[in-house]
């Protein structure tokens, strides 16, 4: 992984556990993707990176942002995004939560069931609601097939209903999967989309946007056997905009798209600094002897994904010498705090002059690092970060 000279000097001056972003690379990569798909309106999925200057910095570069809850649209807000940028795409809500979302000025809801339906038209009368259709998720690293999205058959039902309901049946979503590895899933989902659109327009119901959703791969990353995976981004990119022209003349009206990247954007554009506990070897039940490297942080103080990603390792004080594979875990005292390890699978080579106290950065973790911070699992605190901003000094939380 291509590691950015601004976060490499940031990473070298760091000399305690930190989780650094940076903001120039994730207005770059946001840049970068209104190139690839011209017209789309973005709609970060905030879950992906809920730090206020992340937000704050794509804010100010035009995206809104896909919202599960009040509290994430009142975060939403802070950033001076207009809530006309803002939707709640979680499925799952109660009529309270509606309800204040409803007040804080969101208008656009999902939904994918007519129980869902009937409380925003309770809670939130007039509002703009659209069906997420469910996927297969195949071909995505985590496939999300089961507890969101309808059958095609039963959006038009949804829609019917919020349109009999007093709601405006505004549009379509799809969610192919988290980090999609093929686009295959994409033509899929558009296959899906088409037939929708068209049973639509046969009953009147003219949808004015789709909702591509997220899926969108970061890049850099390796798999839970330390393999790179290599996403064919340019044909997703493709298959997203022959797409759009084919789902327009479905609908037969003009229609807007939307999109929801997650760590498409931020991935790659935060790392952690943090340092070796240990490096051990000992000998298993089954006679055979493995290293283990103990790592400051792990599962549950920023590296959650491991259980589907190896996180790219770098140690600065062992630019070279013998190396030693191993099984890489964090500190808790938690089995399943470690990289996926079974039958010498998920082995990672490590530098095997390791020490207590050696440096390590933690590449390629800018999606979900905070998100998924306990508050303090063991006794170990959150991971404190730091913002390198697009200009100016860099901030500290």
């Amino acid at each position: 992984m291509r590691l950015d000279p601004r976060l490499r000097a940031a990473l070298t001056a760091a000399d305690r556990d930190v989780i650094i972003y940076d903001l120039a690379g994730i207005a770059a990569q946001y840049a970068a993707l209104l190139r690839q798909l011209p017209g789309v309106s973005v709609r970060f999925a905030m879950k992906a990176g809920p730090v206020d200057e992340v937000l704050t910095t794509l804010a100010e570069a035009g995206a809104g942002f896909d919202a599960a809850s009040p509290n994430e649209i009142a975060q939403a807000l802070r950033t001076g995004a207009p809530a006309s940028r803002i939707h709640y795409g979680n499925t799952i809500k109660s009529d309270r939560q509606i309800a204040e979302a409803h007040a804080l000025g969101v208008r656009d809801f999902a939904t994918d069931n007519l129980a869902d339906v009937a409380a925003i038209a309770a809670n939130a009368p007039g509002a703009r609601v659209f069906c997420r259709l469910a996927t297969s998720g195949e071909g995505a690293l985590w496939g999300l097939s089961r507890k969101f999205g309808c059958s095609a058959r039963d959006a038009v039902r949804v829609l019917d209903g919020a349109r009999r309901a007093g709601l405006v049946p505004a549009g379509l979503s799809v969610h192919v999967g988290s980090q999609q590895m093929q686009a295959e899933g994409w033509q899929s989902a558009f296959d899906t989309l088409a037939d929708v659109l068209t049973e639509l327009r046969r009953r009147g119901i003219a949808v004015d946007h789709v909702n591509l959703g997220g899926g969108l791969p970061a890049l850099g990353c390796l798999d839970k056997h330390g393999r790179p995976l290599d996403p064919p981004l340019e044909k997703i990119f493709t298959v997203i905009r022959e797409g759009q022209q084919r789902l327009r003349e479905a609908a037969g009206t003009p229609l807007d798209f939307l999109i929801e990247p997650g760590r498409h954007l931020v991935a790659e554009h935060g790392a952690i600094r943090a340092e070796v506990l240990r490096l051990t070897d000992r000998e298993q039940l089954g006679g055979e002897r493995d290293h283990w490297l103990y790592l400051s942080c792990g599962k549950f103080n920023g590296l959650y994904e491991m259980d589907e990603l190896q996180y790219p390792l770098v140690f600065p004080g062992h630019p070279a010498g013998e190396l030693v594979p191993a099984v890489v875990a964090g500190p808790t005292c938690d089995s399943d705090d470690a990289f996926w390890h079974r039958d010498g699978q998920g082995l990672v080579p490590v530098p095997a002059g390791l020490a207590s106290g050696d440096p390590v950065w933690v590449l390629g973790c800018g999606a979900y690092a905070t998100s998924y911070l306990t508050q303090g699992f063991n006794g170990f605190t959150p991971l404190p970060y730091r913002c390198l901003p697009v200009t100016g000094t860099a901030e500290e939380a």
